[in-house]
């Protein structure tokens, strides 16, 4: 049997150097000649430039040209018309417009209470799944199926879930309160419509923030716990000195990302209310879409991308340096 592997190997290094000759060969001699003459910085540098390209194609360029239309008055209905120049006019427009700044109040409002939410219930779940109970690993594959779904399917399941008459979430309000399930709407309703939202968004992304906080438990060394337990620590006493200080840089990168993202949140609230009634969860992404093109009135559209964008960007920055700081502790 031993003498069978040898002979195997023997045949497949065989092989193997008879198909690297046979490449060599039929590579042309200027260009064997120029890649065994290029260095490592070269040869880096030959894998990395396409992909240098297609982000600058991707990214980059459309950030330049939206910095450039947020200082005039294109609109992008009307494409072959005079391009002019307007300054900061459209920068001003949109910081002393209500409307944005109502917008603006609104995705504050989803961004707190959502991150607040999935932050809490998220690390809550991490830390009941890390005592690995019985049967832990298919509860936390049922925990996670929400944020496998498409926001679409969770849009419409929700929809239906919410439908007064035949929703199941109204008969279960209805069931735990005692109040006839016809007797609100909650996509309907000024005051309920932005927490609808708030619930399916956290109901979808808490297993993200979840698996964030499993893996900074997961990683805190088991002879910590047995040193505290050596000094008679209580749990309650480990787990605000040892699980909660160890395991908050990874919360906050939880919380960095869930923000970032629900900053941005666009499709959710698309399809369960269209930024309705009336304008009660028109959140800025929705302000932005509509100001492009429903209203047409692109470089106003662009200024207010910008400001998003170096809001957004400026917050995470601040953020990123105060989670470094934690990190260094």
């Amino acid at each position: 049997m031993r003498r069978f592997k040898t002979q195997v190997k023997s045949v497949t290094h065989t092989s193997s150097t008879i198909l690297g000759e046979a490449v060599a060969r039929a590579t042309p001699v200027p260009i064997a000649s120029r890649i065994r003459g290029l260095s490592d910085r070269s040869m880096a540098w030959l894998f990395i430039t396409p992909a240098i390209a297609l982000l600058l194609a991707v990214n980059i360029f459309p950030l330049i040209w939206a910095i450039y239309l947020s200082f005039t008055n294109f609109r992008a209905n009307r494409p072959n018309a005079a391009l002019e120049n307007v300054g900061l006019s459209n920068y001003s427009r949109v910081l002393n417009d209500p409307n944005i700044w109502q917008a603006m109040q609104t995705t504050a409002h989803f961004v707190f209470w959502t991150i607040l939410l999935q932050t809490l219930i998220g690390f809550s779940l991490a830390y009941l799944i890390d005592r690995k109970f019985r049967g832990h690993a298919f509860w936390t594959t049922i925990i996670l199926v929400p944020m496998m779904l498409s926001p679409a399917v969770v849009g419409n399941f929700w929809r239906f879930l919410y439908q007064p008459q035949i929703g199941l979430f109204n008969h279960i309000v209805s069931f735990l309160t005692g109040i006839p399930p016809s007797s609100f709407e909650m996509l309907g309703s000024v005051r309920l419509s932005p927490w609808a939202i708030i619930i399916v968004d956290t109901w979808m992304w808490t297993p993200y923030v979840m698996l964030i906080c499993l893996a900074g438990l997961r990683s805190i060394p088991d002879y910590i716990y047995e040193a505290a337990e050596v000094d008679r620590a209580s749990l309650w006493r480990q787990f605000w000195s040892i699980t909660l200080p160890m395991a908050l840089p990874f919360i906050m990168l939880a919380v960095l990302f869930r923000g970032i993202e629900n900053f941005k949140m666009f499709d959710m609230v698309t399809l369960l209310t269209g930024g309705g009634p009336g304008s009660t969860t028109e959140v800025a992404s929705i302000t932005l879409k509509r100001e492009a093109f429903e209203s047409w009135r692109t470089g106003r559209a662009s200024a207010f991308a910008i400001i998003l964008f170096v809001a957004v960007f400026g917050l995470a920055n601040i953020y990123v340096k105060a989670l470094n700081k934690v990190k260094q502790r």
